[in-house]
């Protein structure tokens, strides 16, 4: 984070950043795990574009899916994982810090 310059946005995490990866690690940073359709029904997404921002947030590390079946039913469970708590937390410093900055 840069000190001399509260409003640099430069490493604000753009992973992290997109409206709908937001709200999954948002929800997820306090209810890990999340089944699918729970977090699908959270955050207003489809399947496929849950499916495709999850796999975006993997990509980093972020998250981890775990697929298994409940009775004959498949069921997928979404992690936050270290590194992406890591990252959430970093992230809502660098908001806290512009946000500070412009009081």
């Amino acid at each position: 984070m840069s000190d001399d310059n509260p409003f640099d946005h430069n490493d604000i995490d753009d992973v992290i950043h997109g409206r709908l990866r937001l709200g999954v690690m948002a929800y997820l940073s306090t209810a890990s795990p999340a089944v699918f359709g729970e977090l699908r029904d959270k955050v207003g997404a489809t399947d496929g574009n849950l499916s495709t921002h999850l796999k975006k947030l993997e990509d980093a590390g972020y998250v981890r899916q775990e697929k298994r079946f409940v009775g004959k039913k498949p069921q997928t469970r979404v992690y936050l994982t270290e590194t992406g708590r890591k990252a959430w937390l970093a992230w809502l410093a660098r908001m806290d810090a512009i946000m500070r900055a412009a009081e």
